[in-house]
């Protein structure tokens, strides 16, 4: 799920129409980078496959849309017929005839993503749970495809090492990669860290990161399901397939943090638990984390996240300097009392993620790998869950390069549905760190 509000200090001028948009965020790009020749550059039409037909799918397939009128949607792949079906007749009554499905590019089962990727089109984009995310990104990166993918982009250290391989073999390949980390192609995030990365509030002595809110969707258990359909049916509540919420969701505040900082922390300790979402229906993820992120230079960042109802919420990123603070979402101020406030134009963020891509794929705009940046946020996020479930600290070095954790094995196992006992609940100083 991902979220559209900001906050009420951050907000940018509003009552641009679709005609400005389109207008301003096809002139925008950012000085100063080399555009490398792509294969699709000069090419009028731009063919979209759709692996994940959920709603952040459907969502993506249609701000790919609103971002070019030359992109259709050509190909659709789901592990379920249902979601399939729902989304393609979603996308046929949204878009008309630029959604050029036909029968024989309608992929499903386990082996949907071959199905699209090995048909005509130019960008995939994978937004299925996201334990799902490190094979799906490695087929299309081998067979020569652009892609946007939805955040995170794994859910264990293993999966996140695959990522990484293949961040730069996409590198290598000059293929175009845009993350669903649509803060960062947010105009005012843009303005705003980079007056921070130049030194308008000083050195950074401090961090300040939340997505507290209320529950979220859950589907309950039908007698005809296996263990497995059920699971990926109601996918949040299980780290196989989501992380856990600190890395399905809170990765959009962690994210802001890395980009801040320059670079991923070094190590984490923090704590969590399962207060209020008990019941089966819950799997076995936590309800609330808190975790401190400890960065290179020593700066210490508290990172927290609840999904629990009758709570307040809070959604921001907040930074301390030698000289002033900033929510990065478009405000600062310094201690001798000047303020700065992002009052530039503003386009969905979510569709400008989309143009950025079709301009870097076209090879009008300035190229765009968000590979790797996105697999070092997923892993943060990761450290914090590892840190909270075992109540151990845990380094980068670890997660990185020496934790044995691995629930991508289980995902490249999995040919059918079948029996899958739901993982134990996590106990702090009881759960091993591996």
């Amino acid at each position: 799920m991902q979220e559209k509000e900001r906050h009420k200090e951050a907000q940018g001028s509003e009552g641009c129409t679709r005609r400005d948009f389109i207008k301003f965020a096809l002139a925008t790009t950012v000085a100063g980078m080399t555009v490398p020749f792509v294969h699709a550059q000069g090419k009028e039409r731009l063919r979209v496959g759709l692996i994940g037909c959920g709603g952040r799918g459907t969502g993506a397939a249609l701000d790919a849309a609103a971002a070019d009128p030359a992109v259709e949607i050509y190909a659709l792949g789901d592990l379920f017929k249902d979601r399939l079906n729902g989304c393609l007749n979603h996308l046929k009554e949204r878009l008309k005839d630029r959604c050029n499905v036909t029968p024989d590019r309608c992929f499903t089962g386990f082996d949907n993503y071959k199905g699209v990727i090995g048909t005509d089109v130019d960008i995939v984009i994978l937004a299925t749970p996201p334990g799902f995310r490190p094979v799906h990104f490695r087929a299309a990166i081998e067979a020569g495809k652009h892609v946007f993918m939805e955040k995170p982009v794994a859910v264990c250290p293993a999966g996140a090492r695959v990522m990484l391989q293949y961040a730069q073999i996409s590198e290598q390949k000059k293929l175009t990669v845009v993350a669903g980390t649509q803060r960062r192609h947010d105009f005012g995030y843009r303005e705003t860290v980079n007056r921070i990365r130049e030194g308008a509030i000083g050195e950074i002595v401090a961090g300040y990161c939340y997505w507290n809110q209320g529950g979220l969707w859950a589907v309950e258990r039908r007698p005809e399901w296996t263990d497995v359909e059920w699971q990926i049916r109601n996918w949040l509540y299980f780290v196989w397939l989501s992380g856990d919420h600190i890395v399905e969701q809170h990765i959009h505040n962690i994210d802001i943090i890395n980009w801040v900082m320059g670079s991923p922390p070094v190590k984490a300790m923090g704590v969590g638990g399962r207060q209020a979402r008990t019941a089966p229906v819950y799997g076995h993820i936590y309800d609330h984390f808190a975790i401190e992120f400890e960065y290179p230079n020593g700066v210490r960042v508290l990172s927290m996240c609840r999904q629990i109802d009758g709570c307040p919420g809070r959604v921001t990123e907040y930074v301390v300097g030698t000289k002033g603070v900033s929510y990065p979402s478009g405000w600062l101020k310094t201690y001798d009392g000047q303020e700065w406030r992002y009052t530039g134009q503003r386009p969905n963020p979510y569709v400008q993620e989309w143009v950025h891509l079709i301009q870097s794929v076209r090879g009008t705009g300035p190229y765009v790998n968000e590979a790797r940046q996105v697999t070092e946020s997923t892993l943060t996020a990761i450290m914090g869950r590892m840190a909270a479930y075992t109540g151990q600290e845990v380094t980068w070095d670890f997660v990185l390069n020496k934790s044995r954790e691995n629930y991508l094995e289980r995902v490249e196992n999995l040919k059918e549905f079948g029996p899958m006992p739901v993982d134990p609940v996590a106990i702090p100083g009881k759960t091993k760190l591996i």
